[in-house]
């Protein structure tokens, strides 16, 4: 095949290609714009996920009529004019490609005045090719309409995912220039509803209250740190508030929102130690270095940057973290229950009302709760095959543990028993969760799961991309003996929870659903029952650290043995190390060298 030019509409296609993605791309575009012309109002309107309609309407300088045609022309800015200036960039956008590329792959139309015209100019290009402009009268600013995305590009159309999933991409966007450009108003609406709205009077603590509910905003600790030519300001969360992902990890470079590894590498440094493992902070922060020590021009998307001094960038990020977390965080103290306490050995038929943040519990609230299981062994044995989504046989090692005589609590965290056969060392999360699932999925298999009302409702705040995906699932929550109901914009009102949850947390139980899903799942539509059943569980089970009482050790002992699989949590983790008498007599040299 003889080697020729592209056209010009296929050319524009493949440049689209690289800046648009999907219509979240379109978005990020459209606002950097807008912020790059000093926009203080930003109104976003989606329809269908951006693939029928993407419009942005803005305050800013706008665009004069006669530059209308030119601002749609490939490679056209008036943000740099020689390529000494790539190494001088102090704007967001700088190469001249965003609206022809997106202009190629829709029916795009731009209408702008700027303060000095009495009347404005609207142009509209269908596919890559542009109509004429026309005289309008329109306020001061600019509104660029985007609809029908990939229309004449099926196959990238057909490559989008879900509704949910593209939608949460605008909202998680969209809440992350909220946060690095507080002194600016975002209101971004789905149809006549607005999903998030702020008041642009620059506080950051406030943007945060609207987008994860007051406590969290509360909880958040304030990072502000210079040091010659670099500056650190934000917020990261406490060692008690975490995700388990990095997808809430925000970093903003020169107002440039970016991913980059060894940022985030610094920044989990910091946290070194003070994280159980898998779990990771909530941050929003935002570095600020000099123009000319950061490359922006690397990457299609402008989505990573360069640094000319690394190694000072990452020491500096993880020096001004981790003295924030030491100058907020409390120096841990041992509880006295540690070292006192009874220790009978007498066992004792009792179930426990497990409550998170509980050290202690009344003997008046012990209630008969031992051999709940002993009728169900094969519907348990069933819901544990649903986790593991194929049929498979539990091992008589698997299938039970032997009657255990309670020793004590190592660590807050390690349950120490006795048994015929040795020494049995037990994780006291990870048991909890079994027992919780056993039960739950019990219940589930009987289609009758309790609830209890809570005396005060509670009212959770999620941010924009987690509330869209619960709001569509709430019939599935009460099935699982939640009562939940829309209370505001992304807020919902817990009215009753399940009964074996009883004095757990809510805002626990609802973000457990909705925080761990990858980006092209369909959030709880597809999950399997018994899998959101053991995110649950996890969630409220009993935590590493906290002081059980021996009655409580000694419940959540019986009800481990009464459970199908018990030596494993319902994410396939131990619950147990058992440490045999054999075992033990040769490491005492009792029966010959080691």
């Amino acid at each position: 095949m003889p080697i020729r030019l592209l056209s010009s509409d296929v050319s524009s296609q493949i440049a689209a290609g690289e800046v648009v993605e999907r219509p979240a791309s379109v978005v990020k575009e459209l606002t950097e714009n807008a912020l790059d012309a000093g926009a203080k109002n930003i109104s976003i309107s989606i329809a269908d996920a951006g693939r029928t309609l993407i419009e942005v309407a803005d305050d800013g300088h706008g665009i004069p009529a006669d530059e209308l045609e030119l601002a749609a022309a490939r490679h056209a800015t008036s943000k740099l004019i020689q390529s000494e200036d790539l190494f001088h960039i102090s704007t967001l956008g700088f190469r001249g490609e965003a609206l022809a590329s997106i202009g190629s792959v829709s029916n795009m139309t731009i209408t702008s005045r700027v303060s000095s015209a009495k009347e404005g100019g609207r142009l509209k290009v269908d596919g890559g090719i542009a109509g004429k402009v026309e005289k309008i009268g329109a306020p001061v600013g600019t509104v660029l309409r985007v609809e029908n995305l990939f229309y004449n590009v099926p196959a990238r159309l057909k490559f989008l995912k879900t509704d949910v999933t593209e939608r949460r991409a605008i909202d998680s966007l969209i809440t992350r220039y909220a946060l690095a450009y507080p002194n600016v108003r975002f209101k971004v609406t789905d149809g006549k509803q607005a999903t998030l709205q702020t008041a642009g009077d620059g506080d950051r603590r406030a943007i945060l209250a609207a987008l994860y509910g007051v406590d969290v905003a509360k909880q958040m600790l304030e990072v502000m740190d210079r040091e010659e030519g670099l500056s650190l300001t934000g917020f990261i969360s406490p060692t008690s508030l975490t995700r388990s992902n990095r997808k809430e990890i925000t970093f903003f470079v020169n107002g440039r929102w970016v991913q980059e590894f060894s940022l985030t590498t610094a920044l989990l440094q910091a946290y070194h130690t003070l994280l159980m493992v898998g779990r990771y902070p909530l941050t929003a922060l935002f570095l600020d270095v000099a123009p000319e020590d950061v490359d922006v021009n690397v990457h299609p998307t402008k989505a990573e940057v360069r640094f000319r001094s690394q190694d000072r960038i990452f020491s500096f990020v993880q020096r001004s973290a981790r003295k924030a977390l030491l100058a907020y965080t409390p120096v841990a103290s041992v509880s006295p229950q540690l070292w006192g306490g009874a220790r009978s050995t007498e066992r004792r038929e009792v179930g426990i009302d497990w409550s998170l943040g509980r050290d202690s519990v009344d003997s008046d609230q012990l209630s008969v709760d031992s051999g709940q299981f002993q009728n169900a062994e094969g519907e348990m044995r069933n819901a544990e095959e649903t986790v593991n989504g194929q049929p498979s046989t539990v091992s008589p090692f698997f299938a039970s543990v032997p009657l255990l005589r309670l020793i004590g609590q190592i660590g807050s965290t390690y349950i120490v028993a006795e048994g015929p056969d040795g020494l049995y060392l037990i994780d006291q999360h990870a048991a909890h969760e079994r027992v919780l699932f056993e039960k739950l999925m019990a219940q589930h298999e009987k289609k009758i799961i309790p609830s209890q009302s809570l005396l005060a409702p509670e009212v959770v705040t999620l941010p924009p991309q987690s509330a869209k995906a619960l709001t569509a699932q709430l019939p599935f929550l009460n099935h699982f003996g939640f009562e939940v109901e829309e209370f505001g914009t992304n807020t919902f009102q817990v009215r009753a929870m399940p009964v074996l949850f009883s004095g757990g947390d809510p805002s626990s139980a609802l973000r457990a659903l909705v925080e761990d899903f990858e980006e092209d799942e369909t959030p709880l539509q597809t999950e399997v029952e018994a899998k959101l059943a053991a995110r649950v569980c996890k969630r409220l089970a009993v935590k590493g650290g906290q002081t059980l009482t021996s009655e409580e050790q000694r419940a959540l002992l019986n009800d481990l043995e009464a459970c199908n699989s018990p030596r494993t949590c319902p994410h396939g983790r131990p619950t147990m190390i058992h440490l045999s008498v054999d075992t033990l007599e040769k490491q005492f040299g009792r029966k010959g060298p080691r």
